[in-house]
């Protein structure tokens, strides 16, 4: 059985949109390909190459994306409660080395965006805290070093 893959229902939107985005690239680019071929002799035909290239990344992106989409398990965090932390949790860590506080919520691997404090749910910290409770502490070891944390408050929106 293929693996999931957990996304939010604003991570698959997301995708469907790059999907559809993508789908709309590939009459320009045979078209590209039908304006190449006319110049001539393919071998020396940068443009003709150039656009193969293009159309070959394009697909492979669309396959992928097809992919997970159809491996999506999307996941509503509104739907959910508790003081756990789980896929789709916002979860504000008190961070005990450097005495500060983040919010980040555990989305999807291509939702990750530290920016905007959305971690994957496959980053180290995001591993550490999933399964533990307010209150719990949990230390986490990450390329800049060993840190520790204090989970603060669980939050599903």
């Amino acid at each position: 059985m293929p693996e999931r893959v957990p996304m939010t229902p604003r991570g698959a939107k997301k995708l469907k949109e790059q999907l559809a985005s993508l789908k709309e690239e590939r009459p320009k680019i045979s078209k590209e390909i039908e304006v190449a071929r006319e110049h001539g002799d393919l071998k020396e035909n940068a443009e003709y190459h150039a656009a193969k290239e293009r159309q070959g990344m394009v697909e492979a992106q669309i396959k992928d994306i097809e992919d997970k989409l159809s491996r999506a398990e999307v996941i509503d965090p509104s739907k959910l409660s508790g003081t756990r932390v789980r896929f789709g949790a916002w979860v504000t860590v008190h961070n005990l080395d450097a005495d500060q506080e983040s919010r980040y919520q555990i989305v999807g691997a291509d939702e990750s965006d530290i920016e905007q404090g959305f971690i994957s749910v496959s980053a180290p910290l995001a591993r550490a805290l999933i399964g533990k409770e307010i209150g719990d502490s949990v230390s986490v070891t990450l390329p800049g070093g060993t840190r520790n944390y204090e989970i603060v408050d669980v939050v599903f929106e």
